[in-house]
């Protein structure tokens, strides 16, 4: 039995059947023709031309928004050159990706159909083409699959991990040149949300493009003189150069995003046009973007406060802080813009993650006594920092997923969360740590002082800001905290080394999520969570490198990440949500502190669509990713509405 599972909206609209037996070709664009009589009485022929047959028809009105004017261009900074790919996540055209509610939605794609999480099949839109013109086809699924995904030399780990259920790989097909399909045996329920990810996995590729470099297909005397050419080691280090549809490094790399990169790097200024084959029209039959050119601008980080206070940005959120609003809202009425607050689902501001694959002995016992963890939350005074970093503003706790998601429960937030230095200090004279110096420092078992370095970034002052008012907190149990700030990529590799004792970053990345949102960041199984680097090493080499976890709250976890894995019953998979957010509260595994910071962000008052107040995450809103940039537009002149 085949089973839709999510609709496919055609002007914002979709049966439950995802748009299973709509016509195509001449017979969808002649219905189309109904609904959009501005495409079919005062679009041109080119422009017609342009689109695809069944174009993505968004309805702007039920979103609350307004029909736009096409034209001008968007100004933003960004702080390094390679910070441009996060373009990908700022326009956000996905296979399927979320709306606003987070609800999946075929985009790219025709519609989709999936049956019972194991057998997807997508269904392409007839005469949709890239960038360049070319028709987007199954063929571009085939040559990523086969030819990059399954080639050794160019993906030496196979293809990614999503792709891998119980080691097995899917069974690919062709169906027909709008169809392809993907079979596992058993339920990949991580298939579709990865492909909505803010990261694109782009599990397609403009065939008709890099097969000019690609040793299958190229003649060998051009693709050897165009390796010399680009002074690189073979032909598998030059199709990986040119195959750039993250990094946008590449001008000649066609897209299906709205804006294409014309230049590359060094660039003070970085220029991205329309794609003129954008697959997304309004009601009225005009072709998305509304936005001519996007311009990212190379500015120093620590002057987009300043450069958005004068003028110099038409839309800026990436980079700016809770912070930077005082100097923020004091351009505003000179400058023509406004400065737009959105809550930033994050589960802690300041998250602290001690080490449990510590190399050094002693640490690593203390920091896998749950007691001592416990002991650690119990002794930090959240409603101190949440006054002098969020203005009261913040929610107070463990480093949780946030009010706004269906799987929110109070309790996840409080549990071993409330301010009480008694019992701080109780669980530590339990623990072994009762004897003290002469000022007061516990001591660890070895006589050494109880100074826990806590390593970060360095890149947050409010995280440095919270990491002085803990050690004040700490230091009235007994436990010293010294901050130790360095480069990311070195406290990455410290702590992949076990080097590192506790690590203070941001918390919950997916903090909003759906039941069907995979909670593999809960669990042990990545060696970028600063709390288990060692045991999610040894998940993701599959045991060739790092520590198995043996720890049995923790092996709960595994398992239960395990069981998400294995279905695709929604009811299910937000019992095991619950489960494990459970388990992350009781055990304490990383220790929030506050949530809940406002995301500033900056647009000139004319710029329209976007709106006022939003929610602000990595995961899953591609920051403001599913709010479509393609739909702001330039407005007339308007005067400042009143707060």
């Amino acid at each position: 039995m085949t089973v839709w599972r999510r609709e496919r909206p055609l002007g914002g609209r979709g049966g439950r059947d995802g748009g299973a037996g709509r016509p195509r070709a001449a017979a969808a664009l002649a219905a189309l023709a109904l609904l959009l009589p501005g495409l079919a009485r005062a679009a041109d022929e080119t422009a017609a031309a342009r689109l695809p047959a069944e174009p993505l028809v968004v309805d702007l009105a039920a979103a609350g928004r307004e029909l736009g004017r096409p034209g001008g261009e968007i100004v933003t900074l960004v702080a390094k050159p390679r910070d441009i790919r996060y373009i990908s996540a700022y326009s956000y055209a996905r296979l399927v990706g979320y709306d606003e509610s987070l609800a999946l939605k075929a985009d790219l794609l025709a519609q989709y159909e999936s049956q019972d999480d194991k057998v997807f099949t997508f269904t392409l839109r007839a005469g949709h083409r890239w960038s360049d013109g070319q028709p987007f086809t199954a063929e571009d699924f085939r040559y990523w699959w086969e030819d990059v995904a399954l080639n050794k030399e160019l993906s030496p780990s196979g293809p990614p991990e999503f792709m891998i259920v119980d080691g097995q790989l899917p069974r690919f097909e062709v169906l027909d040149p709008l169809r392809v399909r993907f079979t596992w045996d058993r339920p990949n329920p991580r298939f579709l949300p990865e492909l909505a990810s803010p990261r694109d996995p782009f599990i397609y590729r403009p065939a008709h493009y890099l097969k000019q470099f690609h040793a299958r297909y190229a003649p060998k005397n051009d693709l050897d003189a165009a390796v010399k050419a680009q002074k690189v080691k073979g032909w598998a280090t030059l199709h990986n150069r040119l195959d750039a549809m993250f990094e946008q490094t590449n001008p000649d790399l066609p897209t299906l995003q709205p804006w294409r990169v014309t230049n590359t790097a060094p660039a003070a200024r970085f220029v991205f046009v329309r794609n003129p084959y954008y697959h997304r029209v309004d009601r009225n039959g005009q072709q998305l973007p509304y936005v001519d050119r996007v311009l990212m601008d190379i500015a120093a980080a620590g002057l987009f406060a300043a450069k958005a206070n004068a003028g110099e940005a038409d839309l800026l959120f990436r980079g700016l802080t809770m912070e930077d609003i005082p100097i923020l809202r004091e351009g505003e009425r000179a400058k023509g813009y406004r400065t737009h607050l959105w809550p930033s689902a994050r589960g802690s501001e300041i998250a602290l993650y001690p080490n449990l694959t510590a190399a050094d002995p002693v640490w690593r016992r203390l920091n896998r006594d749950v007691r001592f963890r416990r002991a650690l939350s119990l002794a930090i005074d959240r409603r101190t920092l949440n006054n002098a970093l969020l203005f009261g503003l913040g929610t107070e706790g463990n480093d949780t997923v946030v009010e706004g998601s269906p799987l929110y429960k109070p309790e996840y937030r409080t549990l071993h969360a409330q301010y009480d230095p008694e019992e701080a200090s109780r669980l530590l004279d339990t623990v072994g740590l009762g004897a003290r110096n002469g000022a007061g420092i516990r001591l660890l078992p070895d006589g050494r002082e109880l100074e826990i370095v806590v390593e970060t970034d360095g890149e947050s002052m409010m995280l440095t800001d919270g990491l002085t008012l803990i050690a004040e907190f700490w230091r009235e149990v007994g436990v010293k905290l010294f901050v130790k700030p360095q480069d990311r990529t070195v406290l990455r590799n410290r702590a992949y080394a076990g080097l590192t004792t506790m690590v203070a970053a941001q918390g919950l990345d997916l903090a909003m999520p759906t039941a069907e949102m995979p909670p593999d960041e809960l669990a042990p199984v990545h060696q970028d969570t600063y709390a288990w680097p060692k045991w999610g090493q040894f998940v993701e080499t599959k045991g060739k490198e790092g520590e198995p976890v043996d720890i049995p709250e923790a092996k709960t976890l595994l398992d239960l990440n395990a069981q998400w894995m294995a279905t695709g019953d929604a009811a299910v998979q937000a019992r095991i949500w619950g489960e494990m957010l459970r388990n992350r509260a009781e055990n304490q595994w990383v220790i929030g502190t506050v949530a809940g910071a406002l995301q500033p962000v900056v647009a000139k008052t004319r710029l329209v669509n976007l709106p006022d107040r939003a929610t602000y995450s990595w995961k899953p809103t591609a920051m403001i990713g599913v709010y479509r940039m393609d739909e702001f537009f330039w407005g007339p002149e308007r005067k400042e509405a009143a707060r």
